[in-house]
């Protein structure tokens, strides 16, 4: 199954959302250093995603910069993008089998440099790339034919190759990754029903440890005092980042219908933003985006932060400002949406399809 699988409830409650937003604009093409990339998934059966972007000052955005640059579309949902040094990858996941890829394009210019296709890429989840060096990440499903979430792998992609040059196996459908210190943090797929988070080492990309949770983990990140956050089911754990020991343990309510999605650290990693959902009897999903200190015991979710359900939630870490993704439809173009970290409005900015979350670069 794909990401979007897990979202296309969200159209139903957002359709009736209006917004009164900026029209997109197209930008100045080969100048895309400083500036702010939305990842639009796109509709599935349509792979109509794209990367978006726009400069921080603007709120306008050229809303499909590979389309602009090389003449022709991704061909698929747009999972995710990183970059390293002067390459991005552009994770593609097509809705037929055998169509995924990893696309490899210069981050300056995006100019199509290679494409690491299936086998060697089958549905594309998430890329992180290792500093300082060439090394990049991405977590894979696999073929996963008949949704047993059995075939997923990181593949260990090096960028100064543009080749795969390792799978390593990780059952359950491998998704959200982290990576701090020498190690990368990998969380599972709800739907794969995994409840190992797995650590790699990077020095050797072996499998170091797997730590066990009662429900299906997701690695958020790295804190301020150097502590791993991981979403288990309704509650936010935090843990020792060397010996794997939980140190707190924080609930996100008590009802466990809901769900937490789009867990991101703010700008000095001191505070957690997230959406909290639930699907209601007609499959409508709803929910509103909370907030806690990394220091706190309890969290607050019967007062929102925002009153808002989205679909994607970024930080900027040089400006601090949130940026969260509103997906009207999975039919129409959806919004970048700014808010100042007291929950206040700045503006929106009109994006793709279904954007799911946000890159910087400075």
């Amino acid at each position: 199954m794909k990401k979007q699988l897990t979202n296309v409830v969200l159209a139903t409650a957002l359709s009736a959302l209006a917004w009164s937003c900026n029209q997109s604009d197209p930008v100045v093409k080969g100048d895309y250093i400083n500036g702010v990339f939305a990842i639009n998934e796109g509709n599935f059966q349509q792979n109509n995603g794209a990367v978006s972007f726009f400069k921080r000052e603007q709120n306008t955005a050229q809303a499909d910069v590979y389309l602009g640059v090389n003449g022709t579309t991704l061909k698929g949902g747009v999972q995710g993008y990183a970059v390293s040094g002067g390459s991005g990858i552009i994770l593609v996941d097509n809705d037929k089998a055998g169509l995924d890829k990893a696309e490899i394009v210069d981050a300056n210019t995006f100019a199509k440099i290679a494409t690491i296709a299936s086998p060697d890429i089958d549905n594309p989840r998430e890329v992180v790339v290792l500093p300082n060096s060439s090394k990049a990440y991405i977590s894979c499903w696999g073929t996963n034919a008949d949704f047993t979430y059995k075939t997923g792998y990181i593949a260990v992609i090096d960028l100064s190759t543009n080749k795969l040059v390792k799978k390593i196996t990780i059952a359950s459908g491998p998704e959200n990754l982290v990576i701090n210190n020498g190690k990368l943090f990998v969380g599972t797929y709800s739907y794969g029903g995994g409840k190992n988070l797995t650590v790699i080492n990077t020095a050797t990309d072996e499998v170091l440890k797997t730590v066990s949770f009662a429900s299906v983990p997701s690695p958020i990140g790295i804190d301020a005092n150097g502590k791993l956050w991981v979403n288990s089911g309704i509650e936010a754990i935090r843990l020792n980042a060397d010996t794997y020991a939980v140190e707190a343990t924080l609930k996100l309510g008590t009802n466990a219908s809901k769900y937490v999605s789009s867990a991101v650290f703010s700008s000095d990693l001191k505070t957690i933003f997230f959406v909290l959902a639930y699907d209601d009897a007609n499959y409508v999903t709803h929910g509103e985006t909370y907030k806690f200190a990394i220091t706190d015991t309890q969290v607050n979710v019967t007062t929102p932060f925002i009153k808002r359900l989205f679909t994607g939630l970024s930080v900027d870490p040089s400006q601090g400002l949130i940026y969260a993704g509103l997906s009207p439809s999975y039919g129409q173009s959806g919004y970048a949406i700014r808010y100042r970290t007291d929950g206040s409005l700045v503006d929106s900015i009109k994006v793709g399809i279904a954007p799911t979350g946000f890159v910087f670069r400075q």
